[in-house]
């Protein structure tokens, strides 16, 4: 399977500072994407350092034992990487006062040759884009999705709800980081749509939808989705992190019979 990556992220209409942060590397198959919090730059801090070291870190590990990149190892390596970042972001928010009470989410995702290990804290997000249809592949880590799972509200009472922004889960908060990961089946024509709430608190899922099935390309797809958002009010940073899987055709064995080698 080959992968094609694009990513982007805009700091909206309201506020002075963009504390998203995606990264992804094209080689390795490895995309990051997170949403950090805290007073003056320090979810910003949060989430570069958070991306930075998760990317480094899992690019560093496929690159010297990808003969062992099955998906139990790739999980335990994403929640080893997740970890570490925690516990540094944790550090630096003790050590220094402007960086206290800083934390971020995250959602991370390393696509093998057919599937995916896909890994996430909080409530930034990671959507599957399969023959038309858009459903949602992560469940947030919130206080409204919490009372949703206990049956106290409906998934439509908690999406007008207030405090749809309070997560039970992020890094740097605390030194146990409890990371959620799954593996999922990567299938031909697969789009996988990271995001942060920046866009799914201006979008529902049928908007997001109608402007997935109408782009022709990843750029016009993210660049959509993120200006629809602004249009709809842009009050926290947007950002998109998009993955699309393309079945590779084998040519090697056409190649030896059109020059007849053996």
């Amino acid at each position: 399977m080959n992968y094609t990556f694009f990513g982007l992220t805009d700091r909206g209409l309201v506020r002075t500072n963009n504390e998203d942060s995606v990264a992804f590397d094209a080689t390795a198959n490895v995309a990051v994407l997170a949403d950090g919090m805290g007073g003056y730059s320090a979810g910003e801090v949060a989430s570069n350092m958070a991306t930075t070291a998760i990317l480094a870190d899992l690019v560093r590990w496929l690159s010297t034992g990808v003969q062992q990149a099955n998906d139990a190892n790739v999980s335990r390596a994403i929640e080893s990487s997740a970890k570490q970042a925690n516990l540094a972001i944790l550090k630096a928010a003790t050590t220094n006062l402007h960086y206290a009470g800083m934390g971020t989410t995250l959602v991370v995702g390393v696509f093998l040759a057919s599937s995916l290990v896909l890994a996430h804290v909080g409530d930034s997000r990671c959507y599957l884009w399969r023959d038309g249809v858009l459903s949602q592949i992560t469940k947030d880590h919130s206080m409204l999705q919490e009372q949703v799972d206990a049956g106290l509200m409906t998934p439509e009472q908690a999406a007008v709800a207030p405090g749809k922004n309070l997560v039970t889960r992020a890094l740097g908060v605390e030194e146990f980081l409890r990371v959620e990961i799954h593996k999922h089946m990567v299938m031909d024509g697969d789009i996988y749509l990271m995001c942060s709430d920046g866009l799914t608190d201006m979008l529902d899922l049928p908007n997001m939808s109608g402007i997935m099935a109408c782009a022709t390309t990843l750029e016009s797809m993210a660049t959509l989705l993120v200006d629809r958002a602004k249009d709809r009010g842009g009050r926290d940073n947007i950002s998109v992190l998009l993955t699309q899987a393309v079945h590779e055709v084998p040519t090697s064995g056409l190649i030896s019979r059109l020059f007849g080698s053996h």
